[in-house]
């Protein structure tokens, strides 16, 4: 598997597509002009076509502290503005503009033409600059970014109140993830799918072309340490999206697991009738498979008990922008060094380098939607009123993050607040669109409808719960129903009433516990009032309570052989909400030798299959 160098001296200079990589590309990352937009009036004044005031430095968001801004005040709408010469040497290809993720609803100019609008903060989208910037001309790029407090959109985490609380966190506006051109030719590749055969030993590959011409085949190669593995080719000009079989002879068969990570590269090449490779691309795969047998979900066929982290994905200085590659790799490792094997990616489509980090260190991820705090602000309305956008934006995900080996089940929806009504709700309607459009996309991986709260798809194929009982032994009382075939999480609501359809035996974890809240600074100050810090239930008294406390909720769960996993809140600290293994600095806060030492003993899950 190759890997490519990042653009020396730009800001998060990596590649931001790791799977998908065409040797010409240039990082458009860096000092862009800016302007924030207090009452979204810009275009009428003409914004658009002139400088801007102020300078920011892509791709950190204007709130954050390396954007150069730090503004954390509601922004109604932000403009950007770039001027960058498409490189001569593409003269024989076009320019396609890239944009990794801009929250939340986007309008590009690129020299005073729209070439591309795009609703959704956390999915990528590109435009191509033929016409508009060709190779060797100057493109003036001028960015709209519009976020309304006001409007029902997909926040995850950002707080809607001007100040952060609870588990709710400072806001993302505008740019936040890398923005890049690549030299693409007229007639190319669309980003393969790429689907592991574990039982058949091989890869399947689905790999779109933009036009189907006479004579012209797709190839691709595998390839492993040793060398090429396997290759194969395929007629282009009789589907959008041809199909290759890679199968991999016996002796160079190798899993992907969580101890042996093993990647094999992937050439795609599109070859002209001539025999020419008009275009390339490096890509990777893992060979692995996910699989159901009653309640439980297995990896490569056997019980892997998933000791999964809560992971918010947000950094003091840069919010949910990595401040650097450096600290997408740490917090893998922060995990692995407390004992987990993989991660809830919380309410936030993780950026796709920490994806590329994880399929290559053997770590265990649940990709999920930032569906949360989807209400309007000050209404008093339920949090959740998703609507159709939610179904388009969730699809963009899963089709970016689809070929990754590490990504080991979707979450399309967090908490959904809502009790078993004789009616059907539009929140229903989209949670059922959710989760089928996921069931469309991909085949291959287990879904869950909704985290934690209300179960509304009967075919779900994983329920789940959160359950935050601070007290070890009411918590192994409340968990202890799934034996009997009535597992937490299905009442809550007035009366006690049911929030979810009945249980149907499937699998089972706890997708959110502990949560516990200990901030050790306070606690020798005796200060760390409730309006500077927060956590689930009653803080610890001391840190040997919260290793007890810890080792209590844990075990629980770990003796359960019926439960495939649990889920932990959380990896760190993140602002005000302070309970998490690190420090929001990422900082050592607890004895992690302790905490791994809870977490690595024997699951009953795992020796029940021995």
């Amino acid at each position: 598997m190759s890997s490519t160098p990042a653009q020396p001296g730009v800001p998060r200079g990596e590649h931001p597509r790791p799977q998908f990589v065409r040797p010409d590309w240039l990082n458009l990352n860096g000092e862009w002009q800016f302007e924030i937009d207090t009452a979204d009036s810009g275009l009428e004044r003409g914004v658009r076509d002139r400088d801007l005031p102020d300078r920011i430095v892509v791709p950190f968001a204007p709130e954050s502290q390396l954007s150069g801004i730090e503004n954390v005040d509601f922004l109604e709408a932000v403009w950007y503005r770039t001027t960058v010469t498409v490189p001569a040497d593409w003269s024989d290809r076009q320019a396609v503009l890239h944009f990794q993720a801009v929250d939340h609803d986007a309008t590009v100019w690129v020299n005073g033409v729209e070439v591309v609008r795009h609703r959704g903060g956390f999915t990528p989208f590109c435009a191509s600059l033929a016409g508009v910037a060709e190779p060797g001309e100057e493109a003036v790029i001028v960015v709209r970014a519009r976020d309304t407090r006001y409007g029902v959109q997909a926040r995850g985490k950002q707080s809607q109140p001007y100040f952060n609380a609870d588990c709710h966190y400072t806001r993302t506006t505008g740019i936040w993830q890398t923005v890049w051109l690549e030299a693409v030719p007229v007639v190319h590749l669309g980003r393969p799918r790429i689907s592991p055969d574990v039982a058949g030993s091989s890869f399947h590959l689905d790999v779109p072309v933009s036009a189907n011409k006479p004579g012209w085949k797709v190839r691709a190669i595998l390839s492993d340490d040793a060398g090429e593995v396997v290759s194969a080719e395929v007629r282009a000009d009789l589907d959008l999206a041809p199909r290759l079989v890679l199968p991999i002879p016996a002796d160079r068969v190798r899993l992907w697991d969580t101890t042996d990570p093993h990647l094999y590269g992937v050439r795609f090449e599109l070859v002209d009738a001539d025999g020419t490779v008009v275009d390339s691309a490096e890509s990777y795969t893992g060979l692995r498979s996910v699989s159901i047998n009653g309640q439980a979900i297995l990896i490569n066929g056997k019980h892997v008990f998933q000791r999964l982290v809560l992971d918010q994905g947000y950094w003091p200085e840069s919010l949910m922008t990595a401040p650097s590659e450096e600290a997408l790799v740490a917090d893998i490792e922060l995990s692995l060094a407390a004992g987990f094997n993989g991660a809830r990616l919380h309410q936030k489509v993780f950026e796709e380098r920490f994806l590329y980090h994880a399929d290559r260190m053997g770590y265990l991820v649940w990709g999920e939607f930032g569906d949360w705090g989807a209400g309007v602000a000050g209404t008093g309305d339920d949090n959740q009123q998703p609507t159709a956008s939610f179904v388009t934006q969730w699809l963009e995900a899963v089709e970016r993050d689809y070929s990754h080996p590490s990504i080991i089940g979707w979450c399309p929806t967090n908490e959904t607040h809502q009790l078993l009504h004789d009616k059907i709700t539009q929140l229903d309607d989209v949670t059922r669109a959710m989760f089928l459009a996921t069931k469309a996309a991909d085949t291959s991986r287990p879904v869950l409808d909704a985290s934690g709260y209300s179960h509304r798809v009967p075919e779900t194929d994983v329920w789940d719960s959160h359950n935050y009982e601070q007290d070890p032994i009411e918590f192994a009382k409340q968990m202890a129903g799934l034996a009997d075939g009535a597992p937490y999480g299905n009442t809550g609501g007035p009366d006690n009433r049911p929030i979810s359809l009945a249980y149907n035996g499937q699998p089972y974890f706890c997708s959110e516990f502990g949560g516990i809240w200990w901030n050790p600074e306070a606690a020798k100050a005796g200060t760390g009032s409730d309006a500077d810090s927060w956590g689930y239930g009653q803080r610890v008294k001391d840190e040997e309570d919260f290793y007890d406390r810890f080792k209590g909720l844990v075990e629980a769960l770990l003796g359960n052989p019926l439960m495939f996993g649990y889920c932990y809140t959380q990896l760190t600290d993140v602002f005000q909400e302070e309970n998490g293994i690190y420090r929001f600095d990422r900082s050592t806060k607890l004895d992690v030798d302790r905490v791994r030492a809870v977490q690595i003993q024997a699951a009953a899950f795992e020796v029940a299959s021995e």
